[in-house]
């Protein structure tokens, strides 16, 4: 069996070169390692789920550090770690279950079982929090095998008794691994069928004859489009080409040799044609707590031609995609900035390139960044592979995601913001902040203060 450390400094490597392409990607292979981990992690006799929360908050602060512009990888951690506390408290609910029934003789008539005390929701959950408290000395003490505990004596039933508890214990540690490799292999199966999941729900959103509009690639929406022109509908999509990678050349190819009426359009073209559109059907890179999106750039364009024209404007993302976090979080890293040469050829512009007389610095600049941010105003309509949702919907999902998978997980600063530090209309756009260069929205009275104190003149 391969190395742990060196899968993780091979899928780190991965991450800091932009070797995965695609959130879904980035997504699976993430869990498949945390698996991986698991599964190679030596679980103590004691807090085995505190064990794996730790193995797993230090791999996950590694990969979230390789690439922060790819919250997938976040996403998938704090799913990991909410799966071993879910799989802990089954156990430790099992095994007190176990004990308050083996207390009850067989011979005891009702009067007396009904006096038997039962185990209450709280006992139950400050069980579960003592498996993951850290151990102190009395916790070790308490949790030694007899054998450990007392002086060794001669007595076989002395003998027995302790190995049947070691045993027993050693038997829980291997069924708590099991359970969460076989949760995290489900996650694994959720976010590898995404897209056909979401892609069911097609018919449901596309009717005959409507005109769909989608800017860039994603295979979410090619399945999505053609999961409904399977079920006969009959529609013309628009493909924004996305550039300047012009990855929506790709779609319109796909789309084409998949059966479907495909317009080819210019992004700059994206206003004079929203009037003929019924729909704007986009991917998204991920979708934040508040609801709004993390899109390829182009996308916030869009949104702001489909306000204007009154075109709803859906948005597909699997699960996997949702992350906890607000986009003015000082830890969420909203945007990246690509090669210049996918703008202009140096041959060209080397003499506008040269630094200046003087000044040391060249007289051309270029900025090309990979996603905007789309306020979750813009949107009409989530589709995840749970269904579909309104923005205001998913953050109330968020609040709840928040308290109950990173109540005590990895320590990113994701404790819930107050919802009216994102007032409608308060900013056109949110600030993007990469290596030093930021995209401002509407500014406040102050010049250092905007969007929430998110960034800095």
């Amino acid at each position: 069996m391969p190395d742990t450390q060196a899968l993780v400094n091979d899928f780190i490597s991965k991450l800091k070169k932009r070797k995965i392409e695609g959130s879904q990607a980035t997504a699976k292979q993430t869990a498949e390692l945390l698996r991986s981990v698991i599964s190679q992690t030596r679980v103590p006799y004691t807090n085995q789920a505190a064990a794996l929360i730790q193995s797993v908050k230090a791999v996950g602060e590694r990969l979230i550090a390789a690439n922060p512009v790819e919250l997938a990888v976040g996403n998938v951690v704090r799913r990991v770690l909410h799966i071993i506390r879910e799989e802990d408290l089954s156990l430790t609910t099992a095994a007190m279950a176990g004990l308050n029934l083996s207390a009850v003789s067989d011979d005891e008539d009702d009067a007396d079982r009904d006096n038997q005390p039962v185990l209450s929701a709280a006992a139950i959950a400050a069980a579960s929090r003592s498996t993951l408290r850290p151990p102190s000395l009395q916790t070790l003490l308490e949790d030694v095998p007899d054998s450990a505990a007392i002086p060794h004596t001669s007595s076989s039933g002395g003998d027995s008794e302790g190995k049947s508890k070691s045993a027993d214990k050693s038997s829980r540690s291997r069924k708590l691994k099991h359970d969460v490799i076989e949760a995290v292999n489900e996650l694994i199966q959720d976010i590898s069928t995404c897209h056909e999941q979401i892609a069911e729900q097609a018919v449901e959103h596309i009717h005959q004859n409507e005109v769909i509009l989608t800017l860039g690639s994603s295979r979410t929406v090619l399945e999505f489009l053609c999961a409904a022109k399977e079920k006969k509908r009959s529609f013309r999509v628009f493909v924004s080409e996305g550039a300047p990678r012009y990855q929506g050349h790709l779609l319109a190819k796909e789309l084409v040799m998949r059966g479907l009426q495909t317009t080819l359009i210019t992004d700059s073209a994206v206003f004079a044609m929203i009037s003929r559109v019924n729909m704007v059907i986009v991917g998204a890179h991920a979708v934040m707590a508040n609801g709004g999106v993390i899109a390829p750039v182009g996308l916030n364009m869009v949104a702001l031609a489909a306000q204007k024209h009154a075109v709803p404007f859906v948005v597909l993302a699997g699960s996997h995609k949702l992350c906890p976090l607000y986009p003015h979080h000082p830890e969420v890293l909203l945007n990246e900035l690509r090669s210049p040469s996918e703008l202009l050829d140096f041959g060209e512009f080397s003499d506008c390139l040269d630094f200046g007389s003087g000044i040391g610095a060249p007289l051309l600049h270029v900025v090309n960044p990979t996603f905007d941010y789309v306020q979750p105003k813009l949107v009409s309509l989530f589709i995840t592979d749970t269904g579909g949702h309104n923005p205001s919907y998913i953050g109330e999902m968020y609040r709840l995601f928040v308290v109950s998978a990173c109540g005590e997980g990895m320590n990113f600063k994701s404790e819930i913001m107050r919802t009216n530090c994102i007032a409608e209309g308060n900013f056109v756009k949110s600030s993007i902040r990469m290596r030093g260069i930021n995209f401002f929205g509407k500014l406040e009275d102050r010049k250092s203060q905007f969007f929430c104190g998110c960034g800095e003149m």
